[in-house]
């Protein structure tokens, strides 16, 4: 059953990952993770189910990418591994190029809206 207001744990998302990326989000601090066997420090955007699948909508600012950084970056939550809160902050909200644009099905929190 999902609650009134979803998060990640309502569809299969790790209670520990679902608490640490909704605490990003909230104090507009950093994340590091490894996705693909990359380590990747992401600005956390939103958070939220597209087509079936927990995403994590972010402004990758460092660690490792297959293009250039800084760039928007969609990661399916599931195949994000060793996910770290860190201390560094970030002001929030970006203003997102128009073919970046996200449409989600169920948005758990997105920064500065949260």
């Amino acid at each position: 059953m999902i609650s009134a207001h979803p998060t990640g744990r309502d569809f299969g998302i790790d209670s520990e990952m679902d608490q640490l990326i909704l605490t990003a989000i909230r104090k507009k601090r950093l994340l590091r993770f490894l996705y693909n066997d990359k380590q990747r420090i992401a600005e956390p955007q939103d958070y939220g189910v597209q087509k079936g699948m927990v995403n994590l909508f972010t402004y990758q600012i460092g660690g490792k990418s297959s293009g250039h950084l800084p760039e928007w970056r969609k990661f399916a939550v599931q195949g994000i591994s060793r996910l770290e809160l860190l201390d560094e902050t970030f002001a929030g909200s970006r203003a997102i190029p128009s073919h970046k644009h996200q449409i989600w099905d169920v948005l758990f929190a997105r920064v500065d809206y949260f």
